[in-house]
């Protein structure tokens, strides 16, 4: 009996298709309010929009290789992303604060190279390792291959 890779559905995968559905939406947010974000955030607007073109495609790419990479490669992947975003937010709050007008600035650069790099890192990626479906499956769905 010929034996079928399959990889199921966990929750992280459904955490790493939430992640790049979250890029997604905020990309449009940017994109389609590029004028007044960049106003409220002291961003020129062009810089808003290919913040939100940025984070468009890196979710996008994100969603699509959910079933091709590993969830440990994601895992390690958010975690940066995640952690630059702190990074890059805190940098920016700390600037504001300051009275520095290029605190938004560095937080929408980030949104706008951080996602390339995400999408960039996960492509060249390992491919995930699929396991047979008898492997896939939990314990008790098992049939042994003896009967």
């Amino acid at each position: 009996m010929a034996q079928v890779a399959t990889r199921r559905v966990t929750r992280r995968t459904v955490g790493a298709v939430a992640d790049g559905a979250f890029k997604v939406a905020l990309g449009v947010a940017f994109v389609v309010g590029a004028a007044p974000l960049g106003r409220l955030l002291g961003t020129p607007a062009w810089l808003m929009a290919v913040s939100g073109v940025a984070l468009l495609v890196g979710g996008g790419i994100g969603i699509g290789y959910t079933r091709s990479r590993s969830m440990q490669t994601y895992r390690r992947l958010m975690v940066a992303y995640d952690s630059g975003w702190v990074l890059a937010s805190l940098a920016g709050l700390l600037m504001a604060r300051q009275g520095s007008s290029a605190g938004g600035e560095v937080w929408v650069g980030y949104q706008a190279a951080a996602p390339v790099a995400f999408a960039a890192l996960l492509i060249v990626a390992a491919p995930a390792q699929t396991l047979p479906a008898s492997e896939a499956s939990p314990p008790e769905t098992r049939r042994d291959a003896s009967a």
